[in-house]
């Protein structure tokens, strides 16, 4: 029996739109924006509950950066909600000038992320933005790992007070945390102990780690899994706690292994334990059309390929 068996498929941007009508209910401070995708962002049940705490901006991101900013000088909790693509890159001139450079209190949540995202390809597979946030001086970047804690996310960014990024993707995909699991900003979870490699990953990649130390398991081989749902502030206390037994480490993102979650992980370990790390994401290419199992497999990400890693990193 599995330790999280999958409790059923939806896609992380659910999660997000759950929360955000959740927090419609809950917060009248709360406030959503959307650059023409409210339906991709699955926040029409919001806008439906609370038309007028709803600014449609169009397909203008950058505006909608600026007046989510300005918007918290009233007081006011902006969710901006775009595809991943968008809310970074083509907006990261106002994202550092208007919301981190001040500090504004602004949530930018981000969908369709990474390599999953298929058959948009690559114009839309953005697999840089991890980087591009994290480098901010202030941005906490989140990227959960199923629709409960995605959900989980987007409530607990609205009572914490500053500039976030909550990425999420596009697919369905299996739902194994469970809803009572909590949820804390910087604060990993051991979803699987081990002693003989640390398996840190983040978002999707979570679920697929957890497949490969099943799968390995039943040959003898201990593996530790943790879930780095928040990738600034790192836990670094979690992560130096898990080499120090283990000894061998490596990381699972659906991002560029050049400014991701990996790199994170390696100053960390450089600067505390020095230990062998093995990077699994994308090795600094572009993505391309296809089915997100597809592209997963072809790109290096899959079960198999963690499995395979960690065996070499065994040896």
């Amino acid at each position: 029996m599995s330790t999280y068996p999958k409790l059923g498929e939806k896609d992380t941007r659910s999660g997000f739109g759950d929360g955000l009508t959740e927090l419609g209910r809950t917060n009248p401070n709360v406030v959503a924006l959307c650059a023409d995708l409210a339906g991709s962002l699955k926040m029409d049940q919001f806008i439906k509950e609370n038309p007028e705490r709803y600014f449609q901006v169009g397909i203008a991101e950058a505006n909608m950066m600026g007046l989510a900013a300005g918007l918290t000088i009233g007081g006011k909790i902006p969710f901006t909600g775009t595809f991943a693509n968008f809310s970074t890159g083509r907006v990261y001139d106002q994202i550092r000038q208007s919301i981190a450079y001040s500090g504004k209190n602004v949530k930018i949540c981000a969908s369709h992320a990474g390599l999953t995202l298929g058959e948009d390809g690559a114009t839309h597979q953005i697999l840089e933005d991890i980087g591009l946030m994290k480098m901010l001086p202030g941005m906490t970047v989140i990227c959960p790992a199923d629709y409960n804690q995605t959900k989980q996310a987007t409530l607990a960014i609205a009572d914490y007070e500053g500039p976030v990024y909550l990425r999420f993707g596009r697919p369905k995909w299996p739902i194994f945390i469970p809803e009572n699991m909590l949820f804390e900003i910087g604060k990993a979870q051991v979803l699987k102990e081990g002693k003989d490699i640390s398996v840190f990953a983040t978002g999707h990649m979570v679920w697929l780690a957890l497949q490969a130390a099943e799968s390995l398991a039943n040959q003898g081989v201990s593996v530790e899994v943790i879930n780095i749902h928040t990738i600034k502030p790192l836990d670094r206390e979690a992560v130096v706690k898990s080499v120090t037994k283990t000894g061998k480490a490596i990381t699972c993102e659906e991002h560029n292994v050049l400014g991701g979650l990996g790199e994170s992980i390696a100053a960390v370990l450089s600067e505390n334990i020095p230990t062998p790390l093995k990077m699994i994401g994308v090795n600094d290419t572009f993505g391309e059309s296809g089915t997100p199992d597809q592209l997963l497999e072809k790109y290096g990400l899959s079960v198999e390929n963690i499995q395979t890693a960690i065996l070499n990193m065994l040896k």
